[in-house]
């Protein structure tokens, strides 16, 4: 089957452990994530859950891997957008690889369609986040105070 995949590296300056803490932390991930956040246990077959600042659920699935501070693999499926929760449950595995005094941060993001609308929504929200994920862990500031208004529009 042909497969959509989204590849997203970025090199932040951080300790292995404070980077797989910021990904996993709900109200350190508010800050970065537009004040959205993930709810989860996150060891492997534990629910995961992507909620808005209101509490209402944009994605759910479950905990596929978790090697701290080294390999997270989510699947999930989009519930908000129907066309999105169409296609179906994606897996993102982020990976994390110490350099010397920096990270690492690979995110693939894919699922088993060809052409996936919901690939393509995702390779627009990624680069924002970690860019924001970043900038706050390397200065204590986000890169983006809120959403760029083609992001808000892609996510309704």
């Amino acid at each position: 089957m042909a497969r959509s995949t989204f590849l997203y590296v970025s090199y932040i300056r951080t300790t292995p452990d404070k980077l797989w803490t910021a990904l996993t932390d709900a109200e350190f991930m508010k800050r970065y994530w537009f004040g959205m956040h993930c709810e989860s246990q996150w060891r492997p077959g534990s629910s995961w859950q992507l909620l808005s600042q209101s509490g209402e659920v944009w994605d759910a699935g479950e905990i596929v891997e978790a090697d701290r501070p080294r390999r997270l693999v989510i699947r999930w499926s989009h519930v908000k957008r129907p066309e999105l929760k169409a296609e179906g449950p994606s897996l993102c595995v982020m990976e994390i690889e110490a350099l010397g005094e920096a990270c690492k941060l690979t995110i693939t993001h894919s699922i088993e369609r060809e052409g996936s609308m919901l690939v393509e929504a995702v390779s627009g929200g990624w680069p924002k986040i970690v860019s924001n994920l970043k900038s706050l862990l390397e200065t204590g500031q986000v890169a983006f105070e809120s959403a760029p208004a083609q992001a808000q529009a892609a996510a309704q």
